[in-house]
């Protein structure tokens, strides 16, 4: 399993639905999150997009400066961006990283966001362009010359004299599942994404786009964006997820849901449909519940329960042929670590050595009365 974090780009708190407990998104929190993340073990972290974000391309590069391991899924969006603007910004910010980047392919699925950034096009038809914009990138990213004359995109002549570290390029990641984005994933990407619907659910997904790869002699990898909620008990974390939405009310809940109404996100209305904007029987399949899904637009479910139950429930997402796990939680910088400290040795997951010159008495906690006594074994020779 690799098991990623995400840095809030939107906004952190301890409640969802309210600014009471709210935490103001600044450089140094968000520094700090991700130096969390970088120390604890997380392979990489993805920084979300949208109006109602900071530009994560920005972020990326001044958290890359501050981090030396984490890796950083950061957004291409075709119908905001060339395809040889993106090619140069991602190349750019591969090679300054030392390949410390992943792409995270976007259409939009809010039309009115979309036609606030310029953006007019149907929901098939952004695929169709995504399926141009990533032909062309590709290509450029590989150092060929590039021309593509297509129904939205005219290049001529495209290329990219300074390339990136990765080859040919960053890992391309990408979720959708309407079936134009199930063929753009199976001609194009290397890791498929879906948002935590139920395990029976992930299985049918992963099967069509399994044939849909097959069909182009493609075999993809495919990853899983889910909250969670883990406590040390199993009372515990259910109390913590009900304490979670404790300000949401019938008003917050159809303001939200009057706004993911208007999109034309194959992904947001199956997310709705778990819920329903009722908050009764949250909870869609054992210890998967989706009561974040009432207020927040996008990945809305979350697993809960004690350390035990929830390793559990990954793993048979695992089983199921997921591979990434992009997990989070409220705030970010606490949960960063509670999930480190509590499902990580529960997981069949590779964390970084610690550093050899430092005593190592156990994977977490303090020294205890002065009793540690340094052995060959526990300190740098």
């Amino acid at each position: 399993m690799q098991l990623l974090w995400f840095i809030p780009l939107h906004g952190d708190g301890h409640y969802l639905g309210t600014s009471t407990g709210g935490r103001q998104v600044t450089f140094a929190y968000l520094r700090q999150i991700a130096e969390a993340a970088d120390q604890l073990g997380y392979p990489g972290v993805l920084l979300p997009t949208g109006r109602s974000c900071h530009d994560a391309w920005v972020a990326a590069s001044m958290l890359a400066a501050r981090t030396e391991r984490l890796k950083f899924l950061v957004a291409v969006r075709p119908g905001l961006m060339s395809p040889a603007v993106a090619a140069r910004m991602a190349a750019s910010l591969d090679r300054f990283s030392q390949g410390r980047l992943l792409i995270n392919v976007v259409t939009g699925g809010d039309p009115v966001e979309n036609a606030g950034d310029g953006l007019h096009l149907s929901h098939d038809d952004r695929y169709r362009l995504t399926d141009e914009f990533l032909t062309a990138w590709r290509s450029m990213m590989q150092g060929q010359s590039t021309d593509l004359q297509g129904d939205f995109l005219d290049i001529r002549g495209g290329h990219l004299i300074h390339r990136g570290v990765q080859v040919p390029h960053p890992p391309l990641w990408f979720g959708g599942s309407s079936p134009a984005a199930i063929e753009v994933a199976a001609h194009h990407v290397d890791a498929y994404l879906t948002w935590g619907e139920p395990p029976d659910q992930v299985a049918e997904k992963i099967a069509l786009v399994g044939e849909a790869a097959a069909r182009q002699g493609r075999t993809l990898e495919y990853g899983i964006r889910l909250h969670v909620i883990v406590r040390r008990t199993n009372a515990e974390a259910w109390e913590a997820a009900e304490e979670l939405i404790r300000y949401v009310d019938a008003s917050t809940i159809a303001s939200a849901q009057a706004v993911y109404s208007r999109m034309d996100s194959v992904g947001q209305a199956r997310m709705t449909q778990l819920h329903g904007g009722s908050t009764q029987a949250l909870e869609v399949s054992p210890n998967l519940w989706s009561g974040v899904g009432l207020v927040r637009g996008g990945a809305g479910t979350a697993l809960v329960g004690d350390p035990d139950t929830v390793a559990a429930r990954l793993q048979e997402y695992a089983d199921l042929g997921i591979r990434h796990f992009i997990l989070s939680g409220y705030p970010h910088l606490e949960e960063a670590y509670r999930v480190a400290e509590l499902l990580f040795p529960r997981l069949p997951i590779d964390l970084p050595s610690s550093d050899p010159g430092q005593l190592v008495l156990a994977p977490f906690g303090e020294i205890i009365a002065n009793d540690a006594v340094p052995t060959p074994a526990s300190v740098a020779p």
